[in-house]
């Protein structure tokens, strides 16, 4: 509800019609319908692990992402409108403008998101089918209900500003005085980039310092939650009447042959309080240690790798703080291996839609930098702001993910409208009026999608608080930031040899002066 209630009001202001958000809500809600139908039938038939995070997240996703794939086709539409007094015929041309980058960006959050699969955690693997599904189904519904809803309806959908065909608009000059804002933005860009590009950076890298405060070795059950529920007050009062580790020892089961040296073993380790009587069947024996630290406690998982160090390897020590141990470790190999296997994916899907290396290497590098910036501000917020304890393991993986797939997003948006510009134009105009005529509409997507992220801060769990927050400020920081500034400021002082090794590159810019040849499709 929060998500939708967001969408809904932000339509209304980008919009600024009381009818057209309907059509792309409805879209959205048709996308999620699907999801949901998908991830059931994987859940059913492929043995997909759902849980309720993967499930809330998806909700969150596809609200925004169809969102913002509905802004961006929309105002290609709004756009060819002014060019075409047939709606069939305008909508024609803003899909295959408009589709080569919705289906590229669709494609790197999805191969992203699915390189999840090979996480050693369930819940994080099974995110990764879960969200690509989501992303996957609302680029189904953007270019195929959406279309066909707006054509149906007419151009009365957006009133009260309905675009009318007006032969002024074959000229550059008159659509782009309808950007006036992004027009200045794209001046100052052409005028000082080397200035521009130098203080964001330095921006970015000063926010990273925040890394420093990011505790992301796990939370303690009471750390788990924004309130305090009946079963964290439960467990204050047993802890303050017995050892920390009652109601949750640890399990250590052994050949019954070794009982004796378990026993002295595992009686014999700091940390332990007490051994419970040994239980044996089918030739093995357990002993229950309760453990003097609580059981979610660092100190208790301390104790945990002491016990596995003593034992004889033919012991297995389990319980709930050697999950929690494990949970961590697997989560740590995850975030070293997924990571940059990510970066590649990503980096090779870049390539094949720009058709050079210099162009998606800048992408992903702003990225990325983003991306430490946003979760190095995050990790202050939490600490300084909400008051968390800490971060779960598993939420630097996922906060990657999400923020350098939905990242490239923005920068996929601009720099495909900036290579068919430049073709024309060359690269430098192309890189100025890009940066003018989507402006506008990519801005009000980031706010959308980082609206809808924000809304997991209304559940009483930290680690969705805290993605949600992490992806909207990330969100915000490569709309706002990377995408408006910085980017087009690196490439505007690199020149045409960020195309490297394409034609673009190496080919004299095209006629500088403004004409109308680039409008004719």
């Amino acid at each position: 509800m929060a998500a939708g209630g967001v969408v809904i009001a932000l339509l209304l202001l980008i919009y600024r019609s009381p009818i057209l958000w309907f059509v792309p809500v409805l879209s959205a809600l048709f996308a999620l319908g699907l999801a949901q139908s998908l991830v059931y039938l994987l859940a059913k038939y492929a043995d997909l692990t759902v849980n309720g995070q993967s499930a809330g997240i998806l909700t969150v996703l596809v609200f925004g992402v169809a969102t913002d794939y509905a802004l961006l086709l929309v105002a290609r539409y709004r756009e060819e409108l002014h060019r075409h007094e047939d709606r069939h015929e305008a909508m024609a041309f803003a899909l295959r403008r408009a589709a080569p980058a919705l289906i590229a960006s669709a494609a790197t959050v999805a191969a992203g998101l699915l390189c999840l699969l090979i996480a050693a955690m369930n819940s994080t693997a099974g995110m990764g089918p879960v969200a690509a599904a989501g992303v996957l189904t609302a680029l189904a519904a953007m270019l195929t209900l959406l279309p066909a809803l707006l054509v149906v309806c007419g151009r009365w959908l957006f009133w009260p500003l309905i675009p009318r065909y007006d032969a002024k608009y074959l000229k550059p000059e008159a659509y782009e005085a309808e950007h006036g804002i992004w027009s200045r933005i794209a001046a100052l860009v052409g005028r000082r980039p080397r200035a521009l590009w130098t203080v964001t950076t330095v921006g970015l890298v000063a926010l990273t310092f925040g890394l420093f405060s990011l505790n992301a070795t796990g939370l303690s059950n009471e750390g788990m939650f924004t309130g305090r529920p009946d079963s964290i007050a439960g467990q204050d009062v047993l802890s303050e009447h017995y050892p920390g580790g009652s109601g949750s020892p640890a399990v250590v089961i052994a050949p019954a042959s070794a009982s004796d040296e378990v026993a002295a073993a595992v009686r014999g380790t700091e940390g332990v309080a007490r051994v419970g009587a040994p239980q044996t069947a089918d030739g093995l024996v357990q002993y229950e240690a309760t453990l003097r630290a609580p059981a979610d406690s660092e100190a208790a998982q301390q104790t945990v790798e002491r016990l596995r160090d003593t034992l004889p390897d033919e012991a297995e020590v389990g319980g709930a703080t050697a999950i929690s141990l494990d949970i961590n470790e697997a989560s740590s190999r995850d975030n070293l291996v997924i990571i940059p296997i990510v970066l590649v994916v990503v980096f090779v899907i870049l390539v094949l839609l720009l058709r050079a290396l210099v162009a998606p290497l800048l992408m992903m590098a702003t990225v990325v930098l983003s991306f430490l910036a946003s979760l190095g501000a995050s990790a202050l917020f939490f600490e300084h702001v909400f008051g968390f304890e800490g971060a779960d393991a598993s939420f630097p993986l996922l906060a990657f993910i999400f923020l350098v797939a939905l990242g490239v997003d923005y920068n996929i948006f601009l720099m495909h409208r900036v290579r068919e510009e430049s073709q024309a134009l060359g690269t430098r105009r192309g890189i100025l009026r890009g940066l003018t005529v989507t402006g506008g509409v990519i801005t009000s997507a980031g706010l959308v999608l980082a609206a809808t992220f924000a809304a997991l801060v209304t559940l009483p769990l930290v680690f969705m608080v805290e993605l949600g927050f992490a992806v909207a400020l990330g969100v915000l920081l490569d709309t706002l930031i990377v995408r408006s500034l910085l980017l087009p400021a690196l490439a505007h002082d690199i020149g045409r040899r960020i195309w490297t090794p394409s034609r673009l590159a190496r080919e004299e810019p095209a006629d500088e002066a403004p004409g109308v040849h680039q409008f004719v499709h």
